[in-house]
């Protein structure tokens, strides 16, 4: 089983910056993928950055340019720096790992509030 907890929302000005942490645990597979998503709402979960076993990221096009995936092996961590806060970014943000042989697992969500 892979667990995932998630730190660092909070309440952050328009502009602001905020970095939001994962820590994984459990049996990882070799191969797999991590992901950023978050759900505003009454609106659907959408992915906003992932990063693979081999580093290559993705972006959503709403956050290119601000936000930046990254991870940190020895702290078994994966990280979300959020820059150049907006209003739209406000949402709860949920950590996800997919392995390559299909194991899922969710964090328990953060919540990044943006206010003006």
């Amino acid at each position: 089983q892979v667990q995932l907890v998630e730190s660092g929302g909070g309440l952050v000005q328009v502009g602001g910056s905020l970095r939001l942490s994962c820590a994984v645990s459990g049996s990882l597979f070799s191969i797999w993928t991590m992901g950023w998503y978050r759900q505003a709402p009454g609106k659907q979960r959408k992915l906003v950055a992932s990063i693979t076993s081999v580093s290559s990221t993705n972006y959503a096009d709403s956050v290119k340019g601000r936000f930046t995936i990254s991870r940190d092996d020895a702290k078994n961590t994966v990280y979300l720096q959020m820059n150049s806060l907006k209003i739209a970014d406000t949402a709860v943000y949920y950590c996800n790992y997919l392995s390559a042989y299909g194991t899922v697992a969710w964090g328990q969500g953060s919540q990044v509030t943006v206010s003006s």
